[in-house]
């Protein structure tokens, strides 16, 4: 199966000029947790409900500020036609949790672990996935302080 069957078509994009107050209300008003940071028409970073909590909450960047800044880089992406395998592989590499997709340098889409997981039709490896991502993209003391 490959990632542009299962990925979602619908990517909420915000310029990189645009203010972190203003990607702040586009996560609420679209009810998502990422946005992907476009420059020219081009993807250039993915910024995260909790890039924004840290950001402007515990570092007190200012929320006027541009997203372009905050945006987590260099963008890591993945192609339509890639099989849903390499997306996970590419992903546990990266240490990501969501990849947008691309065809011909055009952002078409975006694909999360979860969509992934979900997609794999298989349970157990469902959980597996999921558990590779997690243990890639946490610090490693998550794991050794809850005993695992």
């Amino acid at each position: 199966m490959r990632i542009g069957d299962v990925m979602t078509q619908g990517v909420v994009t915000a310029a990189s000029g645009d203010s972190l107050h203003s990607v702040g209300e586009l996560m609420r008003d679209r009810n998502v947790g990422s946005v992907v940071v476009l420059e020219h028409g081009r993807p250039i970073g993915v910024i995260t409900d909790r890039d924004l909590a840290l950001a402007v909450v515990a570092d007190g960047v200012d929320a006027s500020e541009g997203a372009g800044r905050h945006a987590s880089r260099p963008i890591v992406t993945g192609e339509a036609a890639w099989d849903i395998e390499e997306a996970v592989a590419v992903m546990v590499q990266h240490r990501i949790r969501r990849l947008p997709v691309t065809d011909a340098d055009e952002l078409v889409g975006i694909v999360t672990i979860d969509d992934l997981a979900v997609r794999a039709g298989d349970l157990h490896q469902a959980q597996q996935i999921t558990a590779e991502v997690a243990r890639a993209a946490l610090p490693e003391f998550y794991f050794h302080q809850r005993g695992e």
